[in-house]
């Protein structure tokens, strides 16, 4: 049975995301671990680990910044540390945290100078909150962290170690609220692709395509818009990752990757189009791309590894590029979640040696990548799938299994030009003949049959 698609607001008739059981489910899966662990508590300034045992967000501004942190000790429940104001909100408005919710700010990436002191500031923060439970001789398990708070946990007596393996592990299978909030997600990418398919045309920058992807996500509910990859033309290969302002022409390839969240839950979420027409080079790499992600997919489910994935793709000499380093991310596959980039990462890199069992409410993308043989073109497709308990589901839907052709309203004496052809179509017997004439009459050297393509 498909996982369900549901609307967006809250309503009295319908039981739908379950946010209690979804903040309950997560807190618990990360004390499950840490109390398997050495560590006395763990420490999280990475903005989605703290979103996920704290289900609190004050806004993708703050994603990068490090102005957040949350501990969770051992047996106890989690206390944060929030910008300036939202702490209070949090008090007020998130009953599940209370006077847990407090101010506090360390460094804002080096824009508090060290003579102000925020680093010792949180690390006595920290101290008062472990010795109050005994645990101040403990390892604390930190995920990110900027160097002087690192340096003054140490000098408060305190061992740190990784925590961050901690919270990848909790996260790595997802609750069946996290997967209706991920097929939520896809769902809104499948109608963005779908205005953009609508959309495209010679003329179309590709910066006017992420904001038309851009403004989709909004309207329906995205909370945040991480990234419109828009790659056309000559840009396609090598893949740059990055959006410019160049114009779609006819004949062009152009892929995307659209990343956003909703509710915290991202997507990664390739397609490739052409404009107007495709090549046939275009067309036969989409093909070899297409085949790449299927032989994937069709490994799908409890019980496989990454390594027999990974194993499926091709290595990194067979497209051009000198090694898996080089080569990587083209053919990959990653968990995705309240990140784009969870566990479990499968690519030839580090799949093969180090290999991972596939399990039930695992989500993870499958992305491919192809050269085509002009050179410069090359498709770029990537599904969403969830582990199921007997297979897997993909929950991105927009079409994706032969190459779109957008903008195709060509039509001459003879009816709609194809929708595969080449950019230099090769001659006509008709001009073949004409060249063959005009040489004989005018006593110039006629080029020999078998150098003369005849159309087809």
């Amino acid at each position: 049975m498909a996982l369900p698609t549901y609307g967006t607001m809250a309503v009295d008739w319908e039981k739908r995301i379950d946010f209690d059981r979804l903040r309950t489910e997560r807190l618990a899966r990360a004390k499950s671990l840490l109390a398997k662990s050495e560590m006395g508590a763990l420490l999280c300034f990475d903005m989605n680990n703290v979103r996920y045992i704290t289900s609190t967000h004050i806004g993708s501004w703050a994603q990068d910044k490090n102005s957040r942190f949350t501990l969770l000790p051992q047996n106890d429940e989690p206390i944060l540390w929030d910008f300036g104001s939202a702490a209070r909100h949090h008090q007020i408005n998130c009953p599940w945290l209370g006077e847990r919710s407090r101010a506090g700010i360390p460094l804002l990436r080096g824009a508090m100078s060290p003579e102000m002191g925020r680093a010792e500031n949180v690390a006595k923060k920290i101290r008062v909150e472990l010795e109050m439970r005994g645990l101040h001789k403990e390892p604390l398990g930190v995920d990110i962290i900027e160097p002087p708070i690192l340096f003054a946990l140490q000098k408060e007596g305190i061992t740190v170690v990784d925590g961050q393996q901690i919270m990848s592990d909790a996260r790595v299978i997802k609750t069946r609220d996290e997967i209706s909030l991920l097929n939520m997600s896809a769902m809104m990418v499948d109608a963005a692709y779908h205005d953009l398919y609508c959309a495209m045309k010679p003329g179309m920058r590709e910066n006017e395509a992420v904001g038309l992807v851009s403004k989709v996500l909004y309207d329906l509910g995205s909370e945040y818009v991480e990234a419109v990859n828009a790659i056309s033309g000559e840009r396609c290969n090598p893949h740059p990752h990055v959006f410019s302002d160049r114009v779609l022409r006819p004949g062009d390839p152009v892929y995307y990757d659209i990343l956003h969240s909703y509710m915290g839950y991202r997507t990664c979420y390739y397609r490739t189009f052409t404009i107007g027409y495709a090549s046939r080079a275009m067309n036969d790499a989409y093909k070899r791309c297409r085949d790449y992600l299927d032989a994937a997919i069709s490994l799908i489910r409890p019980g496989r590894t990454t390594a027999e994935i990974a194993a499926v793709w091709p290595k990194a000499k067979e497209f051009g590029f000198a090694d898996e380093e080089a080569a990587f991310a083209l053919q990959f596959g990653h968990g995705i979640g309240l990140a784009i980039w969870e566990k479990p990462v499968i690519s030839r890199l580090v799949s093969l040696e180090n290999s991972h069992e596939i399990k039930p409410g695992m989500v993870f993308a499958l992305e491919t990548f192809w050269p085509a043989t002009d050179g410069w073109s090359a498709a770029r497709i990537e599904e969403e799938i969830v582990v199921t308990e007997t297979g897997h589901e993909v929950i991105t839907r927009f079409p994706a299994e032969k190459l779109l052709v957008a903008g195709a309203h060509y039509v001459s004496v003879d009816g709609p030009l194809e929708t595969t052809r080449e950019h230099d179509p090769e001659p006509s017997e008709t001009v073949v003949e004409m060249v063959e004439a005009s040489a004989r009459t005018e006593r110039v050297d006629t080029p020999k049959k078998s150098a003369v393509k005849r159309k087809r």
